[in-house]
């Protein structure tokens, strides 16, 4: 079993009395007699509110009240990873969404949003309610507050450990939102909710700058790799955090970092104990938790304890079967109780997978390849294939205990934030773009270690990988697709909004079209521009 899972399930209720919900300002008081002093009284009080940092990160939270009411549509679609999902991967070839009942993902695979869509609205004040969660709990566990609690010895110096894990899921929050939106405002710790000072805004760099601070700053205070509970974080986890920073810093900055990307990804490498999981079609399943040789953070789920439709569950019921005669199949397959027919892989995405990849897990049975449609009636969610990546059953082919429990709703499938796969791309990437500290030799090897994995028993799987960048950005897309990462490549490499390379719908045009630079960022939501002068609109918005 999950061991931090069944803490936070058990916390979830409990702990969602912490803080208060974040409605349209991060400046409301609790609307409940649960107070600091009542909460963090003790060293199981801190644990209590550390699950509560975590779930942040999974959930929806409470009832959906915990972002602004008004962005709202479905409670379901609120939680961090649908949102982030969302923006990261239903605005690239990755996927396209036709189901007719809901037209926002829609708009956002043409890259016809504004500053009034929903799901932008959404990703960009969950990543400040997670924000503002850490916080709080920063704040309770400063070293004046454990002093005056009474708190010390071993209990204070687990309760350190709690803190640094805060502020890298902080950190972590403040990345994501530096990468979809750009200039934003900026909260830490030393801001005082219910203050009559909003929150300024700050340039890229400096929130650049500010995460990379903190994540050297708290190394130190995380445990070593893989000497956590599962689920919680290490050291790692900020080396990874770090190198995928450093691998992006000339979008984010200006200035390449690709010799500092180098050198983090190797830390990893050489110092976190960890090796690639043989079986790549093992890492999405029900039971992935216990792939710790290559997870290196993983966001948890469990199908009854850790239940979201914001999470893996709509990465398994998502996906399309149009022909209702297949959905007997398509549940057996997938280890639920059915599809929603909403989100399928541009064929141009498909073309990357020769027949010998394993990893081009895709459902093709009633679906043509082609995605003629987004936007008509059910019939058109049989355009474009569907992916099977996550499917709710153990490596051995039977589905989770939970699976009775919730009826073949909800998953244990775990989401792997960072994993080893990642840290030799990006060690490979910095190489062939320049950085020094690293070895042409050892980034091909790595590379060919892949590749090898993704074509088991093909002679040549090894000869397939090269070092150079066109291979590396079509192998990160092979490699992490639906893992939250492919916007950030295409950005990076220009080609998310440039006509260098075109997908199905890009631009709302079947074939594809260039657009304006400006879809690069997301724009800052109105209701917040409303209630904050201090903040300006990205240019073009």
């Amino acid at each position: 079993m999950k061991y931090y899972s069944r803490i936070i399930g058990a916390l979830v209720v409990l702990a969602t009395l912490v803080l208060p919900s974040c409605q349209k300002k991060l400046d409301l008081f609790p609307t409940n007699d649960v107070t600091a002093e009542s909460i963090f009284k003790d060293p199981a009080g801190y644990k209590n509110a550390l699950a509560k940092v975590y779930t942040s990160m999974a959930v929806t939270g409470t009832n959906g009240r915990d972002i602004p009411s008004e962005i709202v549509s479905d409670e379901g679609n609120t939680g961090f990873l649908r949102q982030f999902w969302y923006m990261q991967c239903l605005t690239t070839d990755e996927a396209g969404w036709t189901f007719f009942g809901n037209t926002d993902p829609i708009g956002i695979h043409e890259m016809k949003w504004s500053a009034s869509t929903l799901a932008v609205a959404g990703a960009y004040y969950r990543g400040y309610y997670n924000i503002t969660i850490c916080n709080n709990f920063i704040i309770e566990s400063s070293d004046d507050k454990l002093s005056q609690r009474g708190i010390s010895g071993t209990d204070a110096e687990n309760i350190r450990h709690y803190r640094a894990e805060a502020r890298f899921i902080r950190a972590f929050n403040y990345w994501a939102l530096l990468d979809m939106f750009g200039n934003i405002p900026f909260i830490d710790d030393n801001y005082v909710i219910g203050s009559s000072v909003l929150p300024p805004q700050k340039s890229k760099k400096d929130i650049f700058d500010f995460i990379e601070k903190e994540l050297i700053a708290m190394e130190a205070d995380l445990v070593a790799p893989k000497t956590n509970e599962y689920g919680r974080l290490d050291r790692a986890a900020s080396w990874a955090l770090l190198a995928r920073l450093y691998l992006n810093a000339k979008v984010y900055t200006g200035v390449e970092r690709n010799t500092d990307a180098i050198k983090a990804s190797k830390k990893v490498i050489d110092e976190g104990g960890y090796s690639l999981h043989p079986e790549y079609r093992e890492l999405m399943l029900a039971d992935n938790h216990l792939n710790t040789d290559e997870f290196i953070w993983s966001i948890v789920f469990d199908g009854v304890r850790v239940q979201s439709y914001s999470g893996t569950t709509f990465l398994v019921h998502g996906p399309a079967c149009a022909d209702a005669g297949l959905s007997g199949a398509f549940k057996d397959t997938t280890g639920t109780n059915g599809t929603w027919n909403c989100i399928r892989l541009t064929e141009q995405f498909v073309d990357k997978f020769d027949v010998k990849d394993i990893r081009g897990q895709f459902w093709t049975s009633g679906q043509q390849k082609n995605m003629d449609f987004l936007l008509g009636d059910a019939s058109t969610a049989k355009y474009g294939y569907s992916s099977l990546k996550f499917r709710n059953k153990t490596r051995t082919g039977q589905l989770p205990g939970s699976y009775a429990a919730s009826n073949g709703v909800f998953v244990d499938i775990d989401f792997p934030v960072f994993r080893l796969a990642e840290m030799y791309l990006i060690y490979a990437e910095a190489v062939a773009r320049g950085g020094t500290g690293g070895s042409n030799a050892t980034a091909l090897d790595y590379l060919k270690d892949l590749a090898k994995r993704a074509r088991p028993g093909d002679p040549s799987a090894a000869s397939s990988a090269s070092l150079t960048l066109p291979y590396i950005l079509d192998e990160r897309g092979r490699e992490l697709f639906w893992e939250g990462h492919r916007r950030t490549d295409l950005i990076r490499y220009g080609q998310f909004t440039s006509g260098s390379y075109l997908w199905s719908w890009k631009g709302g045009v079947r074939s594809g079209t260039a657009v304006d630079s400006k879809y690069n960022l997301f724009p800052i939501p109105t209701q917040d521009l409303s209630s904050n002068p201090n903040l300006k609109q990205n240019p073009g918005y």
